[in-house]
């Protein structure tokens, strides 16, 4: 194995894919209500302590008022385009979003046993009574009636059209002069499925699966599109097909037997141990699952193809892995043919008057997201082309960015969905982290590093304040940008702007950085005629409304900025860069919860953003007079931060400030034992804390929780005589690092006045 080369990684390259964020080794860098407004992926998914908090919300506070979905957002894609319906720029599939490995290393799924063939076949093979439909049109066809009971062959008493729903294989048939049919196993709405064992190849056990209605013509076709597609198809992810046989005049396409569950029965076999309440999976675990098999969607429409029936049924997982299977519904991109397979609930709305398409596939992958993790009631009927709302749906409240990724998964407009498959998948990576982040119970920081193809890290810790413009993350240059060898060579000084106006070729990226530049030049004109003229080149461009909040940043029109920081957030919900962005504008205009919530989930997420976030935490949290909470927030600042010598002195300060007991007094100064700290810096606190502690001393107060007064504070007995020649000694080092001499004098005497009174 390798080392990625992704900035900040620490991962190792398995298979072509880091083993940490899922990147390819090649990959260069590229306020209405949240989902209220369908929204688009653009072209690429491309002074004193300070305040702090608990690390659990009150719970008297409902979950949707912590929720930033409640936030305005600004227009963005196709609600900005004001009805006049323009189209969005696709982008084809970048390397820059692949990834590998089921749970990415982040969640664990229990794995499924791959179990024994023949277990599968079916006893008593028949198909439903409330699944019998007319193959032609679709009337319901052989049900029981006044107590006649129903028939499995027959004729549609409607259009008069033959059905069968018996199977027309039996045990020991021979399919093919190779295949011998060891029983069915299950039926859909294509045909049976039989379980066969090839005596040509040592007995291995195959899938034959069959017409349902031989006169189906449609079926047919789909059954034989099947044998073809599939004979193109070679991905370790999909089910493989071995051959297409024919027995008796009816064709069968011959498949990979595939053991384990699907989804579904996944799903039905939680629901029959709670009992038959309906128990979805847990959302990092549906995540994980889609993770996974999201690299078989993007193989396919590399291969010009459709998958359009997706949904939990054809989902397996067997051990430790997971397969695409049922490839009937498969269609080429450009087929306005062939007759189209989908399922209600589903199915993308636009499909029966447009067709299927690369979007209609990601609106399915949404839709099923959605049905893993919800008891999703109402999925054909009320909620059959929208989702259901936030503050009526725990998961949603509680699950900010995953709500994000699906409500645009699920855009009603296909332009507004992500524009592929391995954007969508980036951006799952990126909402896993932040559904196990918000997983846990308690304070974590963490101390891996997730390289983004759209942002580079903060710029700074911002210990003192919310992040300001200049400090958040950086927009990535994409290298697949004609101009990003030029951009590379500008130098980042006061000069750029007018070097940047005269590059050769005015492309996308030259744009962007046209804005940013004129940002920091504080020629803002500029930089808004810039962006709203990538806005009109491209609605859904998410940068340029990104760079927009950093100008209304930098002039401090923060109600604007966090509409548009909000809107950033919807199109690329995975990203840690628009949660930190936002969480600094609602610090500074006092929408806390909100604050506190976007910088634990950055915190837990990536060691890059965990220093800003802990801060922010501190600081929310010290204004809340909170100090267990602001010290947990504080210790979430790692040793390898350069920040980290401020966080400890401060959380010094607040066991000071707040000190209950001579124990936390002590644990001030060892606090920034062994932390590289300024001679001065370290004195001042050293007199705090045993001015703090003579003053404990001297009121002998019983009332006072002294916490089992220590033998000695940090060295020094916790006695009047001691403490008063400790807190002598560390006035006169003091005064002997003054900078002025009246600095030097007030120490002394300070000095003075604290010293044990003597006879001599």
């Amino acid at each position: 194995m390798t080392s990625c080369s992704q900035p900040g990684c620490t991962g190792q390259v398995q298979d072509g894919y880091c083993t940490v964020c899922g990147m390819a080794p090649a990959s260069g860098p590229m306020a209405l209500e949240a989902g209220s407004v369908p929204t688009a992926a653009g072209r690429r998914a491309g002074a004193g302590s300070d305040p702090g908090a608990s690390a659990r919300f009150p719970a008297s506070q409902p979950m949707s008022a912590r929720t930033s979905s409640r936030l305005a957002s600004a227009a963005f894609g196709s609600a900005r385009t004001a009805g006049s319906r323009a189209t969005r720029r696709t982008a084809a599939a970048s390397t820059r979003f692949r990834g590998k490995q089921l749970g990415a290393g982040i969640t664990t799924i229990p794995p499924v046993p791959i179990t024994d063939p023949l277990e599968a076949v079916l006893a008593d093979p028949q198909v439903a009574e409330h699944k019998r439909f007319c193959p032609v049109c679709g009337a319901k066809v052989g049900r029981s009636r006044d107590g006649v009971p129903a028939r499995t062959a027959g004729f549609c008493p409607s259009c008069g059209s033959a059905f069968d729903f018996d199977p027309t294989l039996a045990a020991g048939d021979l399919v093919g002069g190779q295949y011998e049919v060891v029983g069915p196993m299950a039926h859909g709405g294509l045909g049976w499925i039989y379980l066969a064992r090839d005596i040509n190849v040592s007995g291995r056990f195959v899938v034959l699966k069959g017409l349902l209605n031989s006169g189906d013509r449609d079926a047919y076709e789909a059954a034989v599109a099947e044998r073809e597609f599939l004979a193109e198809v070679e991905h370790p992810l999909i089910v493989e097909i071995y051959n297409f046989a024919r027995h008796q005049g009816a064709g069968y396409t011959v498949m990979e037997y595939v053991g384990g569950r699907s989804l579904k029965e996944i799903l039905m076999q939680r629901r029959a141990a709670a009992g038959g309440r309906i128990d979805p999976l847990p959302v990092d675990q549906a995540l994980a699952y889609i993770l996974e098999i999201l690299p078989a969607f993007s193989y396919l429409h590399e291969k010009n193809l459709l998958y359009c029936d997706f949904k939990p049924d054809n989902l397996i997982q067997q051990g430790e892995s997971v397969k695409l299977i049922d490839m009937g519904g498969v269609r080429r991109i450009d087929d306005d043919v062939s007759a189209i397979y989908g399922t209600v609930g589903y199915q993308a709305p636009e499909v029966p008057t447009e067709g299927p398409s690369v979007a209609s596939d990601i609106y399915t992958i949404g839709r099923t997201l959605v049905t893993l993790v919800l008891d999703f009631r109402g999925n054909t009927s009320t909620y059959v082309a929208s989702l259901p709302p936030v503050a009526e749906t725990p998961v949603f409240a509680r699950y900010d960015s995953f709500y994000r990724l699906v409500a645009k998964a699920c855009a009603l407009d296909p332009n507004d969905r992500f524009a592929s498959v391995a954007e969508l998948r980036h951006q799952v990576l990126g909402v896993l982290r932040d559904v196990v982040a918000v997983n846990r119970t308690e304070e974590y920081a963490a101390r891996h590093s997730h390289a983004s193809a759209n942002f580079e890290a903060p710029a700074s810790d911002a210990p003192h304040a919310p992040i300001s413009w200049r400090e958040l993350p950086r927009l990535r240059v994409d290298q697949e940008d004609p101009m990003a060898s030029w951009l590379a060579g500008i130098p980042d000084t006061s000069t750029r702007v007018m070097q940047l106006r005269e590059a050769p070729t005015v492309t996308l990226e030259v744009r962007l950085a046209r804005i940013h530049a004129a940002i920091r030049a504080e020629q803002y004109a500029m930089a808004d005629a810039e962006i709203a003229q990538v806005l009109s080149d491209d609605p859904w461009e998410w940068r340029a409304l990104w760079l927009a909040g950093l100008r209304q940043l930098a002039t401090g029109d923060d109600v604007e900025a966090r509409s548009s920081f909000n809107a950033v957030y919807s199109q690329v919900p995975g990203e840690l860069a628009p949660k930190l962005a936002l969480a600094a504008v609602c610090e500074r205009s006092e929408e806390l919860q909100i604050a506190e919530g976007l910088y634990r989930v950055c915190a837990a997420s990536d060691a890059n953003y965990a220093g800003a976030a802990a801060f922010g935490m501190a600081r929310i949290r010290a204004g809340r007079q909170d100090a267990a909470g602001t010290l947990r927030a504080l210790d979430l600042v790692a040793p390898t931060r350069s920040s980290y010598s401020l966080a400890r002195v401060r959380r010094a300060g607040v066991l000071v400030d707040t000190a209950r007991s001579f124990d936390d007094l002590a644990e001030a100064l060892t606090s920034i034992d062994g932390v590289s700290v300024a001679d001065s810096l370290r004195l001042d606190l050293t007199i705090a804390v045993r001015t703090a502690c003579l003053r404990r001393v001297l009121a002998k107060d019983p009332g006072a929780d002294l916490g089992g007064a220590p033998r000695d504070v940090h060295g020094v007995p916790a006695r009047e005589k001691p403490m008063r020649l400790a807190l002598e000694e560390a006035y006169r080092a003091r005064a002997r690092l003054a900078v002025t001499d009246a600095e030097r004098i007030a120490l002394v005497d300070r000095a003075n006045q604290v010293r044990p009174r003597t006879l001599v």
